[in-house]
C-alpha cells in the first residue's frame, strides 16, 4: 500500500535551476498559462550561466546583414556537425539552427538584453555569427531574465536543493523532495519539503564540470588536478537522480576543455578575453620549448585542447598591439593582474619564456607571409578580416593550459525536451533543457552555442511542459 504524501507546496510546473535554460523555461511556461515555481540551490540566481562571457550564436541575423556577412542555417548546421564529429543528434541540431535566430531576437525584443555592437568569428565557425552581451558577461542576460520572471510573478525559491523525484504508481514524475535552507558547505542544514507538480518538472541543473568524482568516470584524465572554469557547485546530482529513475544518457565521455584558459588564475578568469577574443583570431599559439606554432588557432575547442595536451606543458598565446587595437577588446584588467604580459620586443618576450629566439623569429616571419598572401600554408588558419602581420609593439603574451569547461553529454531528450528512459520511452512529467542534456553538440561544442542551446531548448521545454504534460492538450 502506497503512503499518502502531504505536500507543502503545489504548482503546475517546477523548474529546477535558475540559469539561462531554467529561466527561459519558466518564462515560457508562465506565458503558456501554467503556474510556475523555480528552485535554485544556491543563495543567488544564475548558476554557472552568470559567469559566462555572454556569447550567443545565430545565423541570418540583422547584425550580420548590416555588416554584409553571408551566413545560413545550413552553414551553421555543417559547422556544428563538423565540430561534433557527426556524433550529434541531427534532429536536435536542426532545431537549434532553425530557432537560434528567433531566440536571439527574443532576448533582444522581449527580454531587452543589451548586446555589444559587434559580430565575432570564433573557432570552428565558418563566418562571424557570435554576439556578446553588454559588459561581456552572462550576467547581463540573467539580469533581464530575472526582471521578466519578476514581472510575470514567478517565484524563485533560493537555497533550496533538489533531492529526489516523487513518482506515481505508473512511474510518472509528479513532484519532488527539496531541502529548504540548503547550504552547500553543510548538507545537513535545512529541512525537507514536498512539492507537487500538476503538470511537469523541468530539469535545468546544468553540467558537471566541477563534479570530479562523477566526471572521472567518463574521462580518467579529469582528476582534481585538472582545474575547471565552472563554479564549484556545477555538479551532477540532478542528472544522477534522473538516471536513478531510469533516464537514459548520451555522449557522457564528451567533456570539453577550454583551451583559452590560463593556469595562472583560478576558474574562468579574465585571461580568455585576450586568448579567445584576440590571440586565436589575430595572433599565434607558440610551444615555448621550440618557439614554433603547432595548430590552427581558429580550430574548434576540442582540436585546440587536444593539441595543447599532446604538447604536455603550458604554451604561450601571443598577439601584437595592432591585433589588440583592431579587436576593440579591453585587456586592461588582465594586464593589471599580470595574467597578460607586455613586451617591448620579440627578443624580450622570447627571453622571458625561455624560447629559442631564432625559431620564434622564423615562426613570426612565416606567419606574416601567410597573412600577407592571404593563406596560412602551415596550419590553414583562416585569415579573417582585420588580421594583420605580427609586427607592432608592445607584444602581448599569456600562458595557456586547458581547464574543464563544458559537458556535452547528458540526459537523452526528444525534440520536445521530454526525458527518455533507457528503453526509449518518455518519462512522463519530466523535461530537461540546457547543459544537463546531451546530443546537441556531439564530441565538442562550438563557442557561443551554449547560450543559444539554453534559450532555444529552455523555451521549448517551458511551452511543452505547460501545455502537454497533463495530457489535456496533446
Amino acid at each position: 500500500m502506497r503512503t499518502l504524501i502531504t505536500y507543502d507546496i503545489e504548482t503546475d510546473v517546477i523548474v529546477i535551476g535558475s540559469g539561462f535554460a531554467g529561466l527561459s523555461a519558466a518564462i515560457e511556461a508562465k506565458n503558456a498559462g501554467a503556474d510556475v515555481l523555480v528552485f535554485e540551490k544556491m543563495k543567488a540566481v544564475g548558476g554557472n550561466s552568470i559567469i559566462s562571457d555572454g556569447g550567443i550564436a545565430a545565423p541570418e541575423t540583422n547584425m550580420q546583414k548590416a555588416r554584409f556577412i553571408t551566413d545560413s542555417k545550413e552553414l551553421m548546421y555543417k559547422d556544428i556537425m563538423a565540430s561534433g564529429l557527426d556524433m550529434n543528434d541531427k534532429d536536435l541540431v536542426r532545431i537549434l539552427v532553425d530557432q537560434s535566430k528567433e531566440a536571439f531576437d527574443w532576448s533582444i525584443n522581449y527580454l531587452e538584453v543589451p548586446y555589444l555592437d559587434r559580430v565575432d568569428q570564433f573557432g570552428g565557425h565558418s563566418v562571424a555569427r557570435c554576439y556578446t552581451a553588454f559588459n561581456t558577461t552572462g550576467a547581463s542576460i540573467i539580469k533581464k531574465q530575472v526582471e521578466k520572471v519578476t514581472e510575470l510573478g514567478i517565484p524563485i525559491k533560493k537555497q533550496t536543493y533538489f533531492k529526489t523525484f516523487i513518482l506515481d504508481a505508473a512511474g510518472k514524475v509528479i513532484g519532488g523532495i527539496f531541502r529548504e535552507g540548503y547550504d552547500y558547505k553543510d548538507a545537513q542544514k535545512g529541512k525537507d519539503i514536498y512539492v507537487k507538480s500538476n503538470k511537469a518538472i523541468i530539469l535545468a541543473t546544468g553540467g558537471f564540470s566541477s563534479d570530479v568524482a562523477f566526471r572521472i568516470k567518463y574521462d580518467s584524465r579529469l582528476t582534481k588536478q585538472m582545474e575547471t572554469t565552472n563554479k564549484p557547485f556545477a555538479t551532477a546530482e540532478g542528472m544522477i537522480e534522473s538516471m536513478r529513475i531510469g533516464a537514459d544518457t548520451v555522449d557522457m565521455n564528451a567533456i570539453q576543455l577550454g583551451p583559452w584558459a590560463c593556469p595562472d588564475e583560478k576558474g574562468y578568469g579574465i585571461g580568455p578575453m585576450f586568448s579567445e577574443y584576440i590571440v586565436f583570431q589575430y595572433g599565434m599559439i607558440i610551444d615555448p620549448e621550440i618557439g614554433e606554432r603547432f595548430v590552427n588557432e581558429l580550430a574548434d575547442r576540442k582540436v585546440l585542447s587536444d593539441e595543447l595536451l599532446s604538447i604536455g606543458h603550458p604554451c604561450i598565446g601571443i598577439a601584437d598591439a595592432g591585433a589588440v587595437e583592431y579587436s576593440g577588446w579591453d585587456i586592461g584588467k588582465a594586464l593589471k593582474r599580470g595574467i597578460v604580459l607586455p613586451f617591448d620586443s620579440i627578443e624580450k618576450l622570447a627571453e622571458h619564456y625561455n624560447m629559442p629566439e631564432e625559431a620564434l623569429h622564423k615562426t613570426i616571419k612565416t606567419y606574416n607571409e601567410g597573412v600577407t598572401q592571404g593563406t596560412d600554408q602551415a596550419y590553414s588558419k583562416p585569415i579573417i578580416e582585420g588580421a594583420g602581420v605580427f609586427a607592432k609593439p608592445p607584444f602581448y603574451a599569456m600562458r595557456l593550459w586547458p581547464k574543464v569547461h563544458h559537458t556535452m553529454g547528458g540526459l537523452k531528450i526528444t525534440s520536445d525536451c521530454e526525458v527518455l528512459d533507457t528503453t526509449g520511452k518518455v518519462i512522463e512529467g519530466l523535461y530537461a533543457a540546457g547543459e544537463v542534456t546531451g546530443g546537441v553538440h556531439g564530441a565538442s561544442r562550438l563557442g557561443s552555442l551554449a547560450i543559444s542551446e539554453c534559450l532555444v531548448f529552455g523555451r521549448i521545454a517551458g511551452r511543452h511542459a505547460a501545455t502537454k504534460a497533463d495530457g489535456s492538450n496533446t
